[in-house]
């Protein structure tokens, strides 16, 4: 029989979250309720980004232990499932930034973009600033992703509906523990987790970007603090597309080994900050919403 092999830091960080999260919702929430709800978005953001980790097979050998570990989903709105699925297919690096082949692209086919509504273009271009992805993003892409799985729902995709319906015992625990605990308001817990979600759209505003090289597509931003912690160090992004089955803590020694390669490879897309991104792009936009590399007689929809 196997051991597993067991990554204490994450295994010490996943117990810290949901702690933090139930302290959350019942003493912090009693004492001052935003201090209760800036502790349920910090444990929903920490909590995704070790999601993330789960897939990627952490902080444990066996996958089942992994996904058991983070199966109650505290910020309620994307199936786990889902999220590994999707994200797995987004590793296939050739497709990244692919308006269909990557699931995670920001990016349209501009022969959709041109047919769309005046005020869903609107809407678009807002949510291509940093400000924008962070308050209406993740409203814009639950919208998205859920008119998605809709459809492969109703094509029969049957992984889909499978996840969809584990989410259902995923979630509502959360959600009794939030009316159990009777301390804070189901709108303040709401709130929060939406708060959270807009927090995790920081890491994800300009992972990638429109690129002729496959391996230029992957953002590096060298920051080391709080977001960075939150975020599991996925900010040195193109090291984890590189080596995905590097657990969170050791990626930042990893890059500073291998720095000058790294740059190298993803052709200097490089901020040394979450700051200069702030100060970059809180209010304008990185990427135009269409497609800039996409062929004109390439669309699909």
């Amino acid at each position: 029989m196997t051991v597993a092999k067991v990554e204490w830091p994450t295994l010490a960080l996943l117990v810290a979250t949901y702690g933090l999260w139930a302290l959350g919702v019942s003493w912090a929430a009693a004492l001052w309720l935003p201090l209760g709800m800036i502790c349920v978005a910090l444990a929903a953001v920490q909590h995704s980004s070790l999601c993330h980790e789960a897939l990627h097979g952490h902080p444990t050998r066996l996958r089942w232990l992994n996904e058991a570990l983070v199966f109650p989903q505290l910020s309620l709105v994307i199936p786990y499932g889902r999220f590994r699925d999707l994200h797995l297919i987004h590793h296939r690096d050739e497709n990244l930034t692919d308006p269909y082949d990557d699931p995670e692209s920001n990016y349209r086919d501009p022969a959709v973009w041109v047919r769309m509504p005046a005020w869903g273009r609107a809407v678009l271009n807002f949510n291509n600033t940093l400000f924008g992805r962070m308050l209406v993003g993740p409203l814009v892409g639950q919208v998205f992703f859920m008119r998605e799985d809709w459809r492969a729902i109703r094509g029969g995709d049957r992984a889909a509906l499978r996840a969809w319906l584990v989410h259902i015992p995923a979630a509502a625990p959360v959600i009794w523990a939030v009316l159990a605990a009777d301390m804070m308001p189901l709108w303040a817990f709401c709130l929060a987790t939406y708060a959270a979600l807009g927090v995790l759209k920081i890491r994800t505003y300009l992972e990638h970007r429109a690129h002729e090289a496959t391996q230029g597509r992957t953002v590096i931003v060298e920051d080391r603090g709080l977001l960075a912690l939150l975020f599991l160090n996925n900010n040195y992004h193109v090291v984890h597309h590189e080596r995905p089955g590097v657990p969170w803590y050791r990626l930042p020694a990893l890059f500073r080994a291998e720095r000058a390669a790294f740059l190298g490879k993803n052709d200097g897309y490089y901020y040394r900050s979450y700051r200069e991104i702030f100060g970059k792009y809180l209010w304008r936009a990185k990427d135009p919403v269409p497609h800039p590399l996409w062929p004109k007689d390439e669309g699909r929809a």
